[in-house]
């Protein structure tokens, strides 16, 4: 037992996600309505955090997600495929003309005062129709999971997935995996089909189940309808309002062993100041702040997940934990798109306080 966590040391995989995949158009500092040309990048919250995972600290992971049968899907199929991310699809077959989809987001970089914009088409997405009963839990947990990862993007999409979100966290539960949800609050999907009053209802249900939470004071807030204290934080890196809601928090959800997230400045689209904090077992750990040179800030809390849950998957410290978030959150700002290009031992160097200087 160590965190509050009785983590598992074994088990056929080590993180197990359950999320949308989604595919990201991103032309860059032009913006969309001007451009002419654009990346793909293969995303999806819950994904990015298995695929970070796996392809930076070496971990076996897999995601169970809809996937449907036309080229977009066989795109992402082949970016799951190539992070090393085993897959657990739910298939739907495309009818060549309205769908199911695989959901595209829109986005640009921004630059200087210029901020990122991003937006979305999720019409009749295959991620929305998600619903209990799709997947062999039982069979999938059957192999030996040691932690299991969903959120409250995937919660929002319809009335089914914050179901399935539900049944999985259960079954993962009652095979000794570990379980985290990461709160995302996205007002815009909750509204469509019954704003922040079921958005509250629905995740309170989920976190029920769930060992650790990411997210941030808005996010607690909005997402666990819990007030937030009268106090307001002189600057996004001041942990105090974060901190000062925990109590609330594990009044309410008192098995929840662990309340993380990161603290971000916007000075520019292209120059942030970043930390992390988290509430780990009843003691509260801060990352330093780093100033850092953005090049594309979209998966950099993915990044500080899935750092932070290598770091306790792997037994350190608390606070060497939140530093490898931190670290491996911070250089995945430096490469675009959403998932990571870094190394393990580049986290291990920066969370130590390494430099920009030239590796030779």
């Amino acid at each position: 037992m160590k965190y509050g966590l009785n983590i598992r040391q074994d088990g056929a995989l080590d993180f197990l996600s359950l999320g949308a995949l989604i595919h990201r158009l991103d032309t860059g500092i032009i913006p969309f309505r001007k451009a002419t040309e654009c990346l793909i990048h293969v995303s999806g919250g819950e994904f990015n955090c298995a695929a970070n995972l796996s392809d930076c600290f070496g971990l076996n992971t897999g995601v169970a997600s809809a996937m449907v049968d036309y080229p977009v899907g066989d795109l992402i199929a082949e970016r799951v495929k190539a992070m090393g991310v085993k897959p657990f699809y739910k298939k739907f077959k495309h009818n060549g003309v309205n769908g199911p989809n695989m959901a595209t987001v829109y986005s640009d970089r921004g630059v200087g005062v210029r901020a990122p914009v991003v937006f979305y088409n999720r019409s009749n997405e295959a991620g929305a129709m998600l619903k209990p009963g799709d997947f062999d839990w039982a069979e999938i947990f059957g192999q030996g999971v040691r932690w299991f990862h969903s959120g409250g993007i995937f919660a929002a999409l319809s009335e089914t997935t914050g179901e399935l979100i539900i049944e999985a966290m259960k079954a993962a539960k009652a095979a000794g995996a570990v379980t985290s949800f990461d709160l995302n609050y996205r007002a815009k999907l909750w509204n469509i089909w019954g704003g922040e009053k079921k958005a509250v209802e629905v995740i309170a249900r989920i976190v029920e189940n769930v060992d650790v939470l990411v997210g941030n004071e808005e996010d607690l807030q909005l997402g666990l309808g819990i007030p937030g204290p009268d106090a307001h934080a002189k600057s996004k890196l001041d942990p105090s309002v974060f901190f000062g809601m925990i109590d609330s928090v594990t009044a309410k959800y008192p098995h929840v062993k662990i309340v993380a997230t990161t603290l971000r400045e916007v000075n520019s689209t292209n120059r942030h100041s970043w930390s992390a904090v988290a509430w780990i077992d009843g003691k509260t750990y801060q990352a330093p702040t780093a100033e850092l040179d953005v090049h594309d800030r979209v998966g950099g809390g993915d990044g500080y997940a899935a750092g932070f849950i290598y770091g306790l998957l792997s037994g350190v410290e608390p606070e060497e934990a939140v530093k490898l978030g931190w670290a491996h959150g911070a250089l995945l700002t430096t490469f675009p798109g959403d998932t990571t290009m870094a190394t393990a031992d580049q986290v291990k160097a920066f969370a130590k306080g390494g430099s920009a200087r030239i590796q030779r």
